[in-house]
């Protein structure tokens, strides 16, 4: 069973053990994030295996929006960290369940994100190729 520590992210406080971030406002809500933001959540974990099995279940989980039902507010949606602890341990036992078959998921899920980062790389080069072609007349 993975164990964590889901609690508000405080700038002052300093983590040295396996951690990331999750995104809490916005329509965005529920993101795994790398770096912090003013608006977020910090998981700990005591082993960096845990961190990377919640990792990519979270990003699975907020990818197929299974937090878009927990948000809250009008103006600028928000998610409370009870709804973020419910859904991260249903989609835990859901994972256990089936531990091959999550790891196979989270193997074509990152040569995907391979994928799309050659994909953004590329567009950006066709970008700057006709940025250059008009500043060559200009």
């Amino acid at each position: 069973m993975c164990t964590f520590i889901l609690k508000s992210y405080n700038q002052k406080l300093e983590n040295d053990k396996p951690h990331f971030y999750i995104l809490n406002k916005g329509n965005n809500s529920g993101k795994p994030l790398v770096s912090p933001c003013p608006n977020c959540f910090v998981i700990q974990f005591s082993n960096n295996e845990d961190k990377e099995q919640v990792y990519w279940l979270l990003y699975s989980l907020w990818q197929s929006k299974a937090f878009y039902p927990f948000l809250r507010g009008s103006v600028i949606p928000f998610i409370v960290i009870r709804d973020v602890k419910e859904c991260l341990s249903d989609g835990l036992e859901k994972v256990e369940a089936n531990p091959i078959q999550f790891e196979k998921a989270v193997v074509a899920l990152r040569s995907l994100e391979d994928m799309e980062n050659k994909f953004r790389k590329n567009l950006k080069l066709v970008q700057d190729a006709k940025r250059m072609l008009f500043y060559k007349y200009l």
